[in-house]
């Protein structure tokens, strides 16, 4: 989601607020499934998850990942005199990569030779989502995606006082 390229607070927000309810969503998902113990393709549901990998910004590349300084007015001439012929920084909402991943991490196993899901010796292998490590990350993507909503406002309000000055 992109909201315009003069404000980069409105599009790091909006980023922030997409990723953590794609998150929820997730989450949702896990804890719907937490007692599937077989899908169509025959196996226990699995736990999904997100990964969130920021990609190598160009700058930083060229820099060689050292700190990037921002270019900015100065009182004395001496202060941060390589970054005169650096470009300003420019955030780019393109800039993180999301993969929905799936744990392949062996859930419980119980003896239930009735259960019709059971192997030749009685053992079921049960879905690997943890209820309580669900809500826990429940609680830290709302609060996460609270704190983008937080931002957003404070960005909005920013730029409705800027233009009654």
């Amino acid at each position: 989601m992109k909201i315009g390229e003069l404000f980069p607070g409105f599009n790091i927000s909006a980023k922030g607020l997409s990723i953590q309810r794609k998150k929820m969503n997730l989450i949702a998902e896990n804890i719907a499934n937490a007692d599937t113990i077989r899908k169509s393709d025959g196996r226990p549901y699995k736990r999904k998850f997100l990964s969130i990998i920021q990609k190598q910004d160009q700058l930083l590349q060229e820099q060689g990942n050292a700190t990037l300084p921002l270019k900015m007015n100065r009182i004395n001439a001496n202060h941060l005199p390589a970054a005169e012929n650096l470009p300003l920084v420019n955030f780019q909402n393109d800039s993180l990569e999301v993969k929905e991943f799936e744990d392949n991490s062996i859930g419980d196993i119980v003896y239930s030779p009735e259960n019709p899901n059971a192997d030749q010796d009685g053992y079921v292998e049960l879905s690997n989502v943890n209820i309580i490590t669900e809500m826990t990350n429940m609680i830290a993507a709302t609060h996460s995606y609270e704190a983008n909503l937080t931002a957003l406002n404070s960005s909005k309000q920013m730029i409705k006082d800027t233009l009654e000055i």
